[in-house]
């Protein structure tokens, strides 16, 4: 099966996390990536916990197997006017380039998108930054956008402490809206034959991602604070502690209430106030404990039976151990194994989009210009003797 978006050729000059997972999740989908790098040293990515035993194979980090898996690399010296020249005529034949360089760097290095499109048309220059063209040099790492949003302050379990959600949330879905960004604007091309400018701000990605907490706020000009594992409408909705562990229940309907009080033989939340959500968000605190009280006294497998029978929305808290070997998630090729160089087989997240027509494979995420050779020839048609010259100058 062809993959979907084979023939697609992206120049990846990303680094961190949030443009990788980006294009790692278009190079699960058949695009060409080429991964720019810098000569000598690569990007800074591929350093993360290479010397880390624990989390690393063969001298790799688990940051590099993961994101720079079904990547090509090429080293080039953007800052040498023979490797800008070299970069020009990439763009020539590229779909796309991709950034998430600092404010600036990017004019200041001469490929921002209206020197880019001198060379090519239709090429398609996406730049994530942490808030845009801003007329404020501030620094734009998960955390500190997580802070700046908003979001760090409606997460955890009250006002006085803070906290950030256990993955990088900005990064993720900021590399996500870029994706989105980028195939709308293939899209667009399609349509108008010319390329344009993808601008993803991590802050913004933020902000849309409140959504409706956003609304609420701006109506009400209220500041929410965080509130737990609750919710702001829905009793009980929670996670409770068991003997053995942690069980979540989401009550957002009301037929699931009286099938809750019958799973857990509860006759004293039985009452007429408790028949719908305001009454039983009244009594919130009361009703909590009174679940907490009863979930304490048998084991997580033991209550999820009871209530899955009971049809009320209930799950486990699963550790990482827990959840990858949910018997969906296997059968959904979500755990998958990729083979390095030297045989050993790493495992990782799979690709999340399923589709009926194509299938994802995994390449090993390549060494520090593994390809480089082999692009500058298919590529541009360049000699041995040229692409040999290149090296000797550190150009590659």
């Amino acid at each position: 099966m062809s993959a979907p978006l084979k023939g697609i050729k992206i120049l990846d000059l990303t680094h961190m996390v949030a443009g990788p997972y980006g294009t790692m999740i278009l190079a699960d989908l058949g695009a060409e990536i080429i991964k720019i790098e810098p000569p000598l040293k690569g990007e800074i990515t591929r350093g993360l916990l290479k010397d880390d035993p624990e989390n690393s194979v063969d001298g790799v980090g688990a940051y590099h197997l993961t994101l720079g898996r079904n990547k090509k690399s090429l080293t080039l010296d953007l800052k040498s006017a023979p490797g800008l020249n070299v970069f020009y005529e990439l763009v020539k034949r590229a779909d796309v380039v991709i950034d998430n360089f600092s404010m600036g760097v990017t004019k200041r290095l001469k490929i921002d998108f209206e020197t880019l499109k001198k060379h090519n048309a239709k090429i398609i220059s996406c730049s994530i930054s942490g808030f845009g063209e801003s007329d404020l040099d501030r620094p734009a790492y998960d955390n500190i956008i997580q802070g700046y949003s908003g979001l760090m302050s409606v997460t955890g379990m009250d006002s006085e402490n803070p906290v950030k959600l256990g993955t990088p949330i900005a990064d993720l879905s900021t590399g996500l809206f870029a994706m989105i960004g980028i195939l709308s604007s293939l899209r667009n091309r399609d349509n108008s034959g010319k390329g344009e400018q993808v601008d993803i701000s991590m802050m913004d990605c933020q902000v849309s991602l409140l959504n409706y907490m956003a609304t609420m706020h701006l109506i009400s000009g209220k500041n929410p604070e965080p509130i737990g594992n609750k919710h702001v409408l829905h009793t009980p909705f929670n996670s409770y502690k068991t003997n053995d562990g942690f069980i979540t229940i989401s009550v957002v309907h009301e037929h699931f209430w009286p099938n809750l009080l019958k799973a857990l033989d509860l006759p004293s939340l039985d009452v007429e106030k408790y028949k719908t959500a305001p009454g039983r968000f009244e009594d919130r605190a009361k009703i909590d404990q009174v679940l907490a009280d009863m979930l304490i006294k048998n084991s997580t497998k033991h209550w999820l039976k009871l209530l899955q029978e009971h049809r009320v929305p209930c799950g486990p808290v699963n550790k990482f151990s827990d959840a990858f070997e949910d018997p969906d998630l296997i059968k959904r090729d979500m755990i998958v194994e990729v083979e390095q160089a030297s045989g050993a087989k790493v495992k990782m997240p799979g690709n999340p989009i399923k589709l009926s027509n194509s299938s994802s494979e995994y390449q090993s995420a390549p060494t520090l210009g593994e390809h480089s050779a082999e692009i500058l020839e298919e590529w541009l048609g360049m000699t041995d003797d040229q692409i040999s010259e290149l090296k000797e100058e550190n150009i590659i």
